[in-house]
């Protein structure tokens, strides 16, 4: 999970005619709903799925990360100064080398720990696997639901419980540095979802008005970190409008249709897409850097949820994959570990 480390050498630039209509280019996360939406989607999507265990699993920490979200509400604190500071220097103010986090990040992954092995939180009856396996290729190796969690993840948790804050800084560094070594997949699982809590927390803080679009458009303008999907839209200023959704701190950003993320090329993007799935999740490949990014189509489905469907089509993934296109940067909760190559 790669994020901006150096500034861009060009300015942003915006509409400059007056009454010209154009999309918001940066739309800042709701907090409120951000963790909640993702959940009922999730479970809206799990049942008969192929990765159902894990998709109610996900759904699971997600609410738990809205709880923690709400009540808790860890986030940075950065000062006008600190923020124009960035924009400035066209480095995204939250980036993760570009400010120090702050220990309440720790506080949230305690928090959500809590939670997740209260009493009223359930996965599944015929709980067996834990979070140490690589997740996503195999619907075997991920927790089935039950009214326990496995006592394998329940023994992750407490070893996360009782880590020193030096070993959880030292995880949150290499995912978001974008290496993971694959022993430690199992506990990024849970340091990502309080990551995302206390980037989403520290993003809502901020204004869109004070951000900038960074010249490396595939990144997030508040965090630098990668979009997990782009959603086309089906209403609002200009419908049909594509605005790529960050895998941290869920802010959203206006991204030029049929221009390819990774490389920005033009000549060669087509679609690729899973037969009666409805048309709500495409695949955008370029044949000229061989990589794919998720599209998903509000026009199908208005309920849809970037993390949820982009999640429960994996299939799609798979098909992509095996056509030899790497993918833009993966869903975290997808993550295998090992290598930078990985993980985006």
């Amino acid at each position: 999970m790669k994020q901006a480390e150096a500034p861009p050498d060009k300015a942003w630039s915006g509409p400059t005619h007056a009454g010209v209509k154009s999309p918001a280019p940066i739309v800042m996360p709701d907090l409120a709903r951000r963790f909640v939406v993702t959940a009922a989607r999730l479970d809206h999507l799990a049942p008969g799925h192929p990765m159902e265990p894990w998709l109610r699993f996900v759904a699971r920490l997600a609410r738990a990360q809205h709880v923690v979200a709400t009540t808790l509400a860890p986030a940075a604190a950065l000062s006008a100064e600190d923020i124009a500071r960035a924009t400035e220097a066209r480095l995204p103010p939250l980036a993760a080398d570009g400010h120090q986090r702050s220990p309440v990040w720790r506080d949230a992954l305690t928090r959500l720990l809590d939670h997740l092995v209260a009493p009223n939180a359930s996965v599944g009856p015929n709980a067996r696997m834990g979070l140490n396996a690589p997740v996503g290729a195999d619907s075997s190796a991920i927790p089935p639901q039950g009214d326990d969690l496995p006592p394998a993840t329940l023994a992750l948790i407490d070893t996360l419980r009782t880590a020193d804050p030096t070993t959880l800084e030292t995880l949150a560094t290499h995912f978001l540095r974008g290496h993971i070594p694959a022993a430690d997949t199992g506990a990024t699982v849970f340091i990502v979802a309080a990551l995302q809590i206390y980037f989403t927390g520290s993003a809502a803080r901020l204004s869109a008005a004070d951000l900038r679009l960074l010249q490396e458009r595939s990144l997030c303008p508040c965090c630098g970190s990668p979009s997990i999907a782009g959603v086309i839209t089906a209403s609002g200023i200009i419908p049909g409008t594509r605005y790529l959704h960050c895998s941290m701190c869920s802010t959203a950003w206006n991204h030029t249709r049929t221009v390819c993320v990774t490389c920005a090329g033009t000549r060669k993007l087509s679609l690729r897409g899973i037969e009666d799935d409805g048309g709500v999740v495409k695949a955008e490949v370029c044949a000229e850097c061989h990589t794919y990014s998720k599209l998903l189509y509000q026009l199908h489905d208005t309920q849809l949820d970037p993390v949820a469907d982009d999640l429960a089509s994996f299939g799609l993934d798979l098909l992509v994959s095996e056509e030899g296109f790497a993918r833009h940067a993966l869903n975290p909760f997808l993550l295998t570990g090992d290598s930078e190559d990985d993980i985006g």
